[in-house]
């Protein structure tokens, strides 16, 4: 009974961004294999991005045609530019808060991931 509630308790006051954390995804039993998945992953959802980009880019071209405005387009380009900007700044001072500790690649790569899962779903959002 003691067991059950220990981990009752642990999975009520875990937080929830530490269940989804990128390097806990990739296990690994050592630095360098955690970080070559999370460096893997990164890849792929830096891929997804360039893919889901290009969907968002046609349904605005598409929506710039039919209302014969030149504003989607632009607006989206410049979002992409300010995500970008965005995404480096903070994973950067997510790398600063590990001190220059041995994970700190990990943990900017993590935080890439995290954040380009986000945008992903976010570019998704408005493709109609």
């Amino acid at each position: 009974m003691k067991t059950f509630a220990a981990r009752l308790t642990l999975i009520c006051c875990l937080p929830l961004p530490a269940l989804a954390d990128p390097a806990t995804e990739c296990g690994g039993s050592s630095q360098v294999e955690i970080g070559n998945c999370v460096a893997d992953t990164l890849q792929r959802v830096d891929a997804t991005i360039d893919i889901y980009l290009g969907f968002a880019t046609r349904a605005a071209e598409e929506l710039d045609q039919a209302t014969g405005r030149k504003l989607a387009v632009p607006a989206l380009e410049a979002s992409q530019t300010a995500w970008s900007a965005y995404r480096d700044a903070h994973c950067d001072y997510v790398g600063a808060t590990f001190g220059g500790g041995s994970g700190t690649g990990i943990g900017i790569d993590s935080c890439r991931i995290e954040l380009g899962r986000a945008r992903a779903a976010d570019l998704m959002r408005y493709v109609r």
